[in-house]
Protein backbone atom coordinates (compact mmCIF):
# COMPACT_ATOMS: atom_id res chain seq x y z
CA UNK A 1 0.00 0.00 0.00
CA UNK A 2 1.28 3.47 -0.94
CA UNK A 3 0.08 6.87 0.31
CA UNK A 4 -0.71 9.30 -2.53
CA UNK A 5 -2.94 12.24 -3.43
CA UNK A 6 -5.30 12.83 -6.33
CA UNK A 7 -4.35 15.59 -8.81
CA UNK A 8 -7.88 16.05 -10.14
CA UNK A 9 -11.53 15.69 -9.21
CA UNK A 10 -13.00 12.18 -9.33
CA UNK A 11 -16.74 11.46 -9.52
CA UNK A 12 -18.09 8.14 -8.29
CA UNK A 13 -21.52 6.50 -8.36
CA UNK A 14 -23.21 6.49 -4.96
CA UNK A 15 -24.45 3.23 -3.52
CA UNK A 16 -21.57 0.96 -4.42
CA UNK A 17 -17.89 0.66 -3.65
CA UNK A 18 -15.80 1.51 -6.69
CA UNK A 19 -12.26 0.37 -7.47
CA UNK A 20 -10.41 2.94 -9.56
CA UNK A 21 -7.23 2.06 -11.43
CA UNK A 22 -4.45 4.66 -11.10
CA UNK A 23 -0.97 5.41 -12.38
CA UNK A 24 1.57 6.72 -9.87
CA UNK A 25 4.10 9.50 -10.41
CA UNK A 26 6.36 11.32 -7.97
CA UNK A 27 5.49 14.93 -7.18
CA UNK A 28 6.45 17.45 -4.54
CA UNK A 29 5.71 15.92 -1.19
CA UNK A 30 5.05 12.36 -2.33
CA UNK A 31 3.22 10.24 -4.88
CA UNK A 32 0.41 11.48 -7.11
CA UNK A 33 -2.27 9.00 -8.26
CA UNK A 34 -3.66 9.70 -11.74
CA UNK A 35 -6.99 7.98 -12.51
CA UNK A 36 -6.77 5.78 -15.59
CA UNK A 37 -10.46 5.64 -16.44
CA UNK A 38 -13.24 3.51 -15.01
CA UNK A 39 -12.71 0.53 -17.29
CA UNK A 40 -11.67 -1.93 -14.57
CA UNK A 41 -12.53 -4.72 -17.01
CA UNK A 42 -10.14 -3.38 -19.65
CA UNK A 43 -7.03 -5.53 -20.00
CA UNK A 44 -5.10 -2.63 -21.56
CA UNK A 45 -5.97 -0.20 -18.76
CA UNK A 46 -5.20 -2.84 -16.14
CA UNK A 47 -1.81 -3.61 -17.68
CA UNK A 48 -0.78 0.07 -17.65
CA UNK A 49 -1.97 0.80 -14.09
CA UNK A 50 0.29 0.77 -11.02
CA UNK A 51 -2.50 0.11 -8.55
CA UNK A 52 -6.04 0.95 -7.52
CA UNK A 53 -7.92 2.91 -4.90
CA UNK A 54 -11.21 1.96 -3.25
CA UNK A 55 -13.90 4.66 -3.26
CA UNK A 56 -16.46 4.11 -0.50
CA UNK A 57 -20.09 3.60 -1.54
CA UNK A 58 -21.11 6.75 0.36
CA UNK A 59 -18.57 8.99 -1.45
CA UNK A 60 -19.65 10.67 -4.68
CA UNK A 61 -16.86 13.24 -5.16
CA UNK A 62 -13.14 13.20 -4.39
CA UNK A 63 -11.65 16.67 -4.72
CA UNK A 64 -8.14 17.45 -6.08
CA UNK A 65 -5.57 16.95 -3.35
CA UNK A 66 -7.53 14.21 -1.57
CA UNK A 67 -5.23 11.73 0.20
CA UNK A 68 -5.75 8.13 -0.94
CA UNK A 69 -4.32 4.68 -0.19
CA UNK A 70 -3.13 2.94 -3.36
CA UNK A 71 -2.98 -0.84 -3.42
CA UNK A 72 -0.16 -1.80 -5.76
CA UNK A 73 -0.85 -4.40 -8.44
CA UNK A 74 2.75 -5.65 -8.37
CA UNK A 75 5.25 -6.48 -5.68
CA UNK A 76 6.91 -3.07 -6.09
CA UNK A 77 6.58 0.13 -8.07
CA UNK A 78 8.74 0.12 -11.20
CA UNK A 79 9.89 3.66 -12.14
CA UNK A 80 9.91 4.60 -15.83
CA UNK A 81 12.70 6.48 -17.61
CA UNK A 82 10.23 8.93 -19.13
CA UNK A 83 6.85 10.01 -17.70
CA UNK A 84 4.41 11.45 -20.27
CA UNK A 85 1.10 12.97 -19.16
CA UNK A 86 -1.36 14.89 -21.34
CA UNK A 87 -3.28 14.61 -24.59
CA UNK A 88 -3.33 11.42 -26.63
CA UNK A 89 -2.05 11.48 -30.21
CA UNK A 90 -1.14 8.81 -32.74
CA UNK A 91 1.94 10.87 -33.59
CA UNK A 92 3.08 10.71 -29.97
CA UNK A 93 2.59 6.93 -30.09
CA UNK A 94 4.97 6.81 -33.06
CA UNK A 95 7.64 8.86 -31.28
CA UNK A 96 7.37 6.94 -28.01
CA UNK A 97 7.47 3.64 -29.90
CA UNK A 98 10.85 4.65 -31.32
CA UNK A 99 11.99 5.87 -27.88
CA UNK A 100 11.13 2.43 -26.47
CA UNK A 101 12.94 0.71 -29.33
CA UNK A 102 16.04 2.65 -28.31
CA UNK A 103 15.88 1.21 -24.81
CA UNK A 104 13.97 3.72 -22.66
CA UNK A 105 10.92 2.74 -20.63
CA UNK A 106 7.92 5.09 -20.64
CA UNK A 107 4.84 5.66 -18.50
CA UNK A 108 2.03 7.36 -20.45
CA UNK A 109 -1.23 8.70 -19.04
CA UNK A 110 -3.83 10.30 -21.29
CA UNK A 111 -5.60 12.89 -19.13
CA UNK A 112 -6.10 15.74 -21.61
CA UNK A 113 -4.13 18.86 -22.50
CA UNK A 114 -5.15 21.01 -19.53
CA UNK A 115 -4.32 18.33 -16.97
CA UNK A 116 -1.06 17.61 -18.80
CA UNK A 117 -0.04 21.26 -18.72
CA UNK A 118 -0.86 21.43 -15.00
CA UNK A 119 1.15 18.24 -14.35
CA UNK A 120 4.18 19.71 -16.13
CA UNK A 121 3.86 22.97 -14.17
CA UNK A 122 3.83 20.96 -10.93
CA UNK A 123 6.85 18.92 -12.05
CA UNK A 124 4.94 15.61 -12.06
CA UNK A 125 6.03 14.50 -15.53
CA UNK A 126 8.88 14.84 -18.01
CA UNK A 127 6.71 15.66 -21.02
CA UNK A 128 3.13 16.79 -21.56
CA UNK A 129 1.56 16.65 -25.03
CA UNK A 130 -0.86 19.56 -25.48
CA UNK A 131 -2.93 21.34 -28.16
CA UNK A 132 -4.51 24.38 -26.53
CA UNK A 133 -5.62 27.46 -28.43
CA UNK A 134 -5.16 30.83 -26.74
CA UNK A 135 -8.29 32.78 -27.64
CA UNK A 136 -6.63 36.16 -27.11
CA UNK A 137 -3.78 35.62 -29.58
CA UNK A 138 -5.12 32.84 -31.82
CA UNK A 139 -1.86 30.96 -31.18
CA UNK A 140 -1.53 27.40 -29.92
CA UNK A 141 0.29 26.40 -26.72
CA UNK A 142 3.13 28.92 -26.46
CA UNK A 143 1.07 31.77 -24.88
CA UNK A 144 0.02 29.36 -22.10
CA UNK A 145 3.59 28.71 -20.93
CA UNK A 146 4.57 29.77 -17.42
CA UNK A 147 8.09 30.21 -15.96
CA UNK A 148 8.03 26.61 -14.70
CA UNK A 149 7.84 25.06 -18.17
CA UNK A 150 9.34 25.27 -21.64
CA UNK A 151 8.25 24.01 -25.07
CA UNK A 152 9.51 21.42 -27.54
CA UNK A 153 7.83 22.06 -30.88
CA UNK A 154 5.93 19.10 -32.27
CA UNK A 155 3.81 19.02 -35.44
CA UNK A 156 0.50 20.11 -36.88
CA UNK A 157 -2.62 17.99 -37.36
CA UNK A 158 -6.16 18.47 -38.72
CA UNK A 159 -9.21 18.13 -36.45
CA UNK A 160 -12.65 17.50 -37.91
CA UNK A 161 -16.03 15.74 -37.79
CA UNK A 162 -15.89 12.01 -38.50
CA UNK A 163 -18.81 9.79 -39.55
CA UNK A 164 -19.54 6.51 -41.33
CA UNK A 165 -19.67 6.27 -45.11
CA UNK A 166 -23.19 6.32 -46.50
CA UNK A 167 -24.66 8.47 -43.73
CA UNK A 168 -26.79 10.93 -45.72
CA UNK A 169 -26.96 13.36 -42.81
CA UNK A 170 -23.24 14.15 -43.25
CA UNK A 171 -21.98 12.96 -46.62
CA UNK A 172 -21.44 15.59 -49.35
CA UNK A 173 -22.09 18.44 -46.91
CA UNK A 174 -20.13 21.29 -45.37
CA UNK A 175 -19.29 21.26 -41.67
CA UNK A 176 -22.06 23.79 -41.02
CA UNK A 177 -24.63 21.70 -42.89
CA UNK A 178 -23.50 18.46 -41.25
CA UNK A 179 -23.62 19.95 -37.76
CA UNK A 180 -27.10 21.41 -38.39
CA UNK A 181 -28.32 18.01 -39.61
CA UNK A 182 -26.90 16.30 -36.52
CA UNK A 183 -28.52 18.77 -34.13
CA UNK A 184 -31.91 18.59 -35.87
CA UNK A 185 -32.13 14.77 -35.66
CA UNK A 186 -32.97 13.50 -32.15
CA UNK A 187 -31.80 10.02 -33.19
CA UNK A 188 -28.33 11.27 -34.19
CA UNK A 189 -25.85 10.52 -31.41
CA UNK A 190 -22.39 11.97 -30.94
CA UNK A 191 -19.51 10.74 -28.80
CA UNK A 192 -17.71 13.39 -26.77
CA UNK A 193 -14.16 13.73 -25.46
CA UNK A 194 -13.07 13.93 -21.83
CA UNK A 195 -13.18 17.26 -20.03
CA UNK A 196 -9.80 19.02 -20.04
CA UNK A 197 -8.78 17.73 -23.45
CA UNK A 198 -8.00 20.19 -26.22
CA UNK A 199 -10.52 18.41 -28.46
CA UNK A 200 -13.27 18.85 -25.84
CA UNK A 201 -12.60 22.60 -25.85
CA UNK A 202 -12.95 22.57 -29.64
CA UNK A 203 -16.20 20.54 -29.42
CA UNK A 204 -17.76 22.88 -26.87
CA UNK A 205 -16.87 25.87 -29.04
CA UNK A 206 -18.42 24.11 -32.04
CA UNK A 207 -21.66 23.22 -30.21
CA UNK A 208 -22.02 26.65 -28.59
CA UNK A 209 -23.68 25.35 -25.37
CA UNK A 210 -25.88 22.81 -27.16
CA UNK A 211 -25.80 19.24 -25.81
CA UNK A 212 -27.03 16.73 -28.42
CA UNK A 213 -27.60 13.02 -27.68
CA UNK A 214 -24.34 11.37 -26.61
CA UNK A 215 -22.81 14.58 -25.24
CA UNK A 216 -22.40 12.98 -21.79
CA UNK A 217 -20.52 9.97 -23.23
CA UNK A 218 -16.80 10.78 -22.96
CA UNK A 219 -13.93 8.95 -24.66
CA UNK A 220 -10.29 9.46 -23.67
CA UNK A 221 -8.68 9.16 -27.10
CA UNK A 222 -9.25 9.78 -30.80
CA UNK A 223 -9.09 6.03 -31.40
CA UNK A 224 -11.89 5.40 -28.91
CA UNK A 225 -14.09 7.99 -30.63
CA UNK A 226 -13.40 6.53 -34.08
CA UNK A 227 -14.04 2.96 -32.87
CA UNK A 228 -17.42 3.98 -31.40
CA UNK A 229 -18.46 5.54 -34.72
CA UNK A 230 -17.19 2.60 -36.77
CA UNK A 231 -19.10 0.15 -34.53
CA UNK A 232 -22.31 2.27 -34.73
CA UNK A 233 -22.29 3.06 -31.02
CA UNK A 234 -22.27 6.72 -32.08
CA UNK A 235 -22.93 8.54 -35.35
CA UNK A 236 -20.34 11.29 -35.25
CA UNK A 237 -17.49 12.75 -33.24
CA UNK A 238 -14.42 14.97 -33.52
CA UNK A 239 -11.07 13.31 -34.28
CA UNK A 240 -7.90 14.03 -36.21
CA UNK A 241 -7.92 13.08 -39.90
CA UNK A 242 -5.19 10.45 -39.44
CA UNK A 243 -7.39 8.43 -37.06
CA UNK A 244 -10.53 8.92 -39.18
CA UNK A 245 -8.73 7.38 -42.15
CA UNK A 246 -7.38 4.52 -40.01
CA UNK A 247 -10.98 3.54 -39.18
CA UNK A 248 -12.25 4.08 -42.75
CA UNK A 249 -14.46 7.00 -41.73
CA UNK A 250 -15.33 10.08 -43.74
CA UNK A 251 -13.98 13.41 -42.46
CA UNK A 252 -14.96 17.09 -42.61
CA UNK A 253 -12.05 19.41 -41.61
CA UNK A 254 -12.63 21.89 -38.79
CA UNK A 255 -9.21 23.41 -38.04
CA UNK A 256 -5.49 22.74 -38.13
CA UNK A 257 -3.91 22.73 -34.70
CA UNK A 258 -0.41 22.55 -33.24
CA UNK A 259 0.43 19.57 -31.04
CA UNK A 260 3.51 20.43 -28.95
CA UNK A 261 5.34 19.12 -25.89
CA UNK A 262 5.60 21.01 -22.61
CA UNK A 263 8.56 20.14 -20.37
CA UNK A 264 9.29 21.28 -16.80
CA UNK A 265 12.33 23.57 -16.90
CA UNK A 266 13.91 21.55 -14.09
CA UNK A 267 13.73 18.39 -16.24
CA UNK A 268 14.62 19.80 -19.67
CA UNK A 269 18.26 18.71 -19.52
CA UNK A 270 17.56 15.16 -18.34
CA UNK A 271 19.20 12.67 -20.74
CA UNK A 272 15.83 10.95 -21.23
CA UNK A 273 14.15 14.22 -22.28
CA UNK A 274 17.06 14.97 -24.60
CA UNK A 275 16.61 11.49 -26.08
CA UNK A 276 12.92 12.22 -26.71
CA UNK A 277 13.75 15.54 -28.41
CA UNK A 278 16.42 13.85 -30.53
CA UNK A 279 13.95 11.13 -31.56
CA UNK A 280 11.45 13.80 -32.57
CA UNK A 281 14.13 15.39 -34.80
CA UNK A 282 15.22 12.07 -36.32
CA UNK A 283 14.78 12.07 -40.11
CA UNK A 284 13.24 8.59 -40.23
CA UNK A 285 10.75 9.41 -37.46
CA UNK A 286 9.81 12.69 -39.14
CA UNK A 287 9.28 10.87 -42.42
CA UNK A 288 6.98 8.37 -40.72
CA UNK A 289 5.00 11.18 -39.08
CA UNK A 290 4.54 12.84 -42.47
CA UNK A 291 3.50 9.56 -44.07
CA UNK A 292 0.90 9.14 -41.32
CA UNK A 293 -0.57 12.56 -42.12
CA UNK A 294 1.10 15.01 -39.75
CA UNK A 295 2.65 18.30 -40.94
CA UNK A 296 6.16 19.25 -39.82
CA UNK A 297 8.30 22.36 -40.14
Amino acid sequence: MIDARLPMRVNSAAGRTEYLLVGLVEGDGGFVAYPMGKGSGSVTTFSHADGFIAVDQHVEILEPGTAVDVQLLGARLEPADLVVIGSHCVGLDIVLGEVARRGLTTKVMHVGSLAGLAAAQRGECDIAGIHLLDEATGEYNRPLLTPEVTLIEGYRRMQGMAFRKGDDRFEYRTVEQALAAALEDPECSMINRNQGSGTRILIDRLLDQQQPPGYAVQAKSHNAVAAAIQQSRADWGVVIDTVAHMYDLLFLPLCEEHYDFVVPVARRNRPEVEAFAATLRDAAVRARLQETGFCLG
